[in-house]
């Protein structure tokens, strides 16, 4: 005997409400990576080992030379930067460098900072797409940030986007250059990937 299914009428979905950024800082953490994207949360993969490797020797460079030239200080980890408001969005740099032009010494204020940094590294992971990477590069450019600079490991590269510029890329055997307030800031390439 067989059993007939009949097709059934599912409702239209209720459209997704969107979330300022104030409302996402109040969600629980249930241990996953995510991002506010137009007023939407939008998980994140794991990050790869090798990523992390990279992301971390960033970190170490950048803080390296942002304390020994008392600089300004350097935020890491998926640090949230507000890169759009109305619907709102709230992207996680790899790594990023705040003057204290823009975010003076003393402590850090909690929450999200409603500043953007001047730069800021992100790094390709084998997943990743580059339409989503150029996507994030411009909302990072149109909130401020003065230039992004995206390490692809895979191919060991550096491509710095500004908002003035066409985009250069450094390969692993240049030295990389950064607009100001890091425009004496010149490491080798390689140093990235080692």
């Amino acid at each position: 005997m067989s059993t007939v299914f009949e097709p059934t009428t599912n409702p239209p979905l209720a459209p997704q409400r969107l979330l300022t950024i104030e409302e996402y800082a109040l969600l629980p953490d249930d241990g996953y990576r995510t991002e506010l994207v137009r007023g939407k949360v939008v998980e994140m993969p794991p990050a790869t080992s090798r990523h992390g490797e990279v992301c971390g020797t960033t970190g170490w460079i950048l803080t390296s030379f942002a304390r020994d030239q008392d600089r300004g200080r350097v935020l890491t980890n998926d640090s949230g930067i507000i890169t759009r408001r109305n619907p709102d969005s709230l992207r996680g740099a790899d790594v990023a460098f705040y003057s204290y032009a823009r975010l003076p010494k003393g402590p850090i204020p909690e929450g999200y900072l409603q500043v953007a940094p001047e730069i800021v590294f992100e790094v390709k992971s084998p997943d990743d797409r580059w339409t989503d990477i150029i996507e994030k590069v411009g909302e990072y450019l149109a909130a401020g940030v003065l230039a992004v600079c995206v390490l692809e490991p895979a191919k060991s590269v550096a491509c710095v986007y500004r908002s003035d510029e066409a985009t250069q890329t450094f390969t692993v055997d240049q030295t990389l250059e950064l607009p100001e307030p890091l425009a004496d800031f010149r490491i080798p390439v390689a140093r990235f990937f080692e």
